[in-house]
């Protein structure tokens, strides 16, 4: 099971979903921030992996912030997709987490973005050449070095680093900054990467 947060940030509902049902293996649980933090059916740590697609500003609420604080605790995997790495800006722990102090940005959208594979032997990237996908880029810091590198990019408007890796505690930690809307979603490469990337983070391969 992998809980997909959401709140905060508009996004394509329908082709969204559907990448995440097209994914094999994937077994979505589409929820907005308040649900994974009040947690009903007291299954937040069952899930094999939690993926951010969610854009909070402000800091987080007491409640929020003990959820969130409590993500890594248990071996599963933590994945932030996209705009997910922008949220909560200015707390320090989630910056930690991902691996950019300073998430200060901007953006720019329907940018043809070359991505290149910085580590062609790690089990997200075996076997991928570079491609081409049109995409909203970030202009912000790049990953931080202790962060392993996967994808990189050289795109004026964009950070360099497009997708990492990293360890919190016990878990598992995978950062795509690509993912931004239909035209996205539907590039083979990109569904590639964010399948395996799951997969990684939640220790499957």
């Amino acid at each position: 099971m992998t809980a997909v947060v959401t709140g905060n940030h508009p996004f394509e509902v329908i082709e969204f979903t559907n990448l995440f049902r097209s994914l094999p293996g994937i077994d979505p649980y589409p929820q907005n921030l308040e649900n994974w933090v009040d947690d009903m059916s007291h299954v937040r740590n069952k899930y094999e992996a939690v993926l951010f697609y969610n854009m909070h500003m402000d800091l987080p609420s007491e409640d929020a912030k003990a959820a969130l604080e409590a993500v890594g605790e248990v071996e599963q995997g933590i994945i932030f997709l996209h705009h997910g790495l922008l949220g909560f800006p200015k707390w320090s722990v989630w910056s930690d987490i991902i691996g950019i102090p300073n998430r200060s940005f901007s953006y720019s959208n329907g940018e043809t973005v070359h991505v290149e594979i910085a580590d062609p032997d790690h089990p997200i990237t075996k076997g991928l050449s570079s491609w081409d996908m049109v995409d909203e880029t970030y202009k912000m810091d790049a990953a931080r070095p202790d962060c392993h590198v996967l994808l990189t990019t050289d795109h004026p408007k964009s950070l360099r680093t497009l997708a990492w890796t990293r360890q919190h505690n016990k878990a598992r930690v995978f950062i795509l900054a690509s993912g931004h809307d239909k035209h996205t979603y539907a590039n083979p490469n990109f569904q590639t990467i964010l399948l395996r990337g799951i997969y990684w983070a939640a220790g499957r391969i």
